[in-house]
């Protein structure tokens, strides 16, 4: 919704200088520059990978005892007894149902949908000095900025009306690789951590973002067409430490805890712009294109949590997690100096962005049999997105199963997450509001050697 704030701004200074530049008697564009903010259509508070921790709603810090456990809590890995190599499949369709009260003919369902690999991941366990230590490599997809939207905007203003239609596409996503270190210090109590590498390059670590305008208009009876095109892209590279802990309290109860740095990222970003307006009547044609490469940074917040674990049974286990983003240390620095929030848009003393704060519950029941175990899983979530003023509320559930047969584990899991008028923050003078819809599934498979 952010990015689709930025299209209508430049829509409306596409109409108001086609206005002076029809009332002044001569054609020049002049080009105003939106306010910055960057656009994360799916969650934005990514937390682990796998289709077992999906299935019991994202509660899996206090778990972590599988070959994505670098993902959520590097500090479970020693749980691994024996090599293992992870894969896990994504895909995702997402429907945003949009509400324009001033607009009511851009109001619509828009539509995306997307498969991807989402984690991949060897481990090796081995002891030094009578310590249980292991290693890992691990990739994880951790944020997707597909966006498709067409909608038809009309403007007017006086002697002047302009019917536009605009098709904005995003695409692109960030990833990490990492390498994680875990090591048992007691029987009971564990430590671990993840070197996360985000480097444009070494794999695609960007995205980009495509709008193009088309439409007519009439001034004072001389109508015209016109067109324009705009195209960013921005490249990122940084890098990271996860830092966790396990601690088996007893028999029942085990408590993790991660804490993710923050870490400033560098942003290259391109743009270009081009535009053209034609007259049917009397009235010189125009034609502009501008562009420019600037180095900007982005600063990524903080962010860390807590999870408890109790087992019931051998086949019986509960788990909630509780986790903390700051929100407001997200700050993005252009190439001039100016400090804006990714979030509003807004610069960072006019900004008001809060923490968000997670709540994952999640339960797991075994079918051990005697040469085979089947999961069932299930998990509900309050996952809510940064906005201004006050986070807007998503919630979800999910549910998982799978098998595990020697050496092989197989699970998938589906998530809905959904938030009811949204985005309310965005584009007030336009009285937008959205309903999401979005439904996931993983599948992993793991392999123990």
């Amino acid at each position: 919704m952010n990015r689709y704030a930025d299209l209508v701004r430049r829509s409306t200074t596409v109409f108001l200088c086609f206005l002076i530049m029809i009332c002044s008697g001569f054609l020049t564009y002049a080009f105003a520059q939106a306010l910055q903010r960057i656009e994360i259509p799916s969650s934005i508070n990514p937390v682990g990978s796998g289709a077992r921790a999906l299935g019991m709603g994202g509660a899996f810090i206090a778990i972590a005892d599988d070959a994505t456990a670098a993902s959520w809590n590097p500090g479970g890995l020693i749980q691994l007894e024996r090599p293992e190599a992870s894969i896990v499949g994504a895909y995702f369709d997402r429907t945003e149902s949009n509400t324009f009260g001033t607009n009511p003919e851009a109001s619509g369902s828009q539509d995306v949908s997307k498969s991807s690999i989402n984690y991949l991941s060897v481990a090796y366990p081995f002891t030094v000095w009578a310590h249980n230590m292991i290693v890992s490599v691990n990739y994880q997809n951790l944020y997707d900025f597909s966006r498709e939207w067409n909608f038809p905007f009309t403007q007017a203003s006086g002697n002047l009306l302009v019917d536009q239609d605009v098709d904005y596409t995003q695409e692109g996503s960030l990833s990490a690789l990492g390498v994680a270190y875990c090591v048992q210090i007691t029987p009971n109590f564990s430590f671990g951590l993840t070197l996360n590498l985000w480097k444009d390059g070494l794999y695609p670590n960007e995205w980009e973002q495509n709008t193009l305008q088309t439409g007519s208009g009439i001034h004072v009876g001389n109508p015209f067409i016109f067109e324009s095109k705009s195209y960013d892209k921005y490249s990122f590279s940084g890098f990271n430490i996860n830092v966790g802990i396990l601690w088996h309290v007893n028999d029942k109860v085990t408590i993790g805890a991660v804490v993710k740095t923050p870490f400033e990222a560098d942003l290259r970003h391109g743009s270009t712009f081009t535009s053209s307006i034609h007259y049917l009547g009397p009235g010189a044609d125009s034609t502009t294109s501008i562009a420019s490469a600037d180095d900007e940074t982005l600063e990524m917040p903080m962010s860390y949590g807590i999870g408890f674990a109790y087992r019931f049974s051998d086949e019986f286990t509960a788990s909630i997690d509780i986790y903390r983003t700051e929100w407001d240390d997200y700050v993005l620095t252009d190439s001039n100096g100016n400090r804006t929030s990714p979030i509003s848009g807004e610069s960072i003393s006019d900004s008001d962005i809060d923490p968000t704060h997670q709540i994952r519950i999640g339960a797991e029941y075994l079918l051990i049999k005697p040469t085979y175990v089947i999961p069932l899983r299930g998990g509900i979530f309050y996952d809510p997105a940064p906005a201004e003023g006050s986070p807007d509320d998503f919630y979800g559930l999910s549910f998982g199963s799978g098998i595990a047969y020697r050496q092989c584990i197989f699970d998938i899991a589906y998530q809905y997450r959904f938030g009811n008028d949204v985005g309310t923050s965005i584009m007030k003078n336009l009285n937008f509001s959205q309903d999401v819809d979005e439904h996931t599934i993983y599948s992993s498979v793991i392999i123990h050697f």
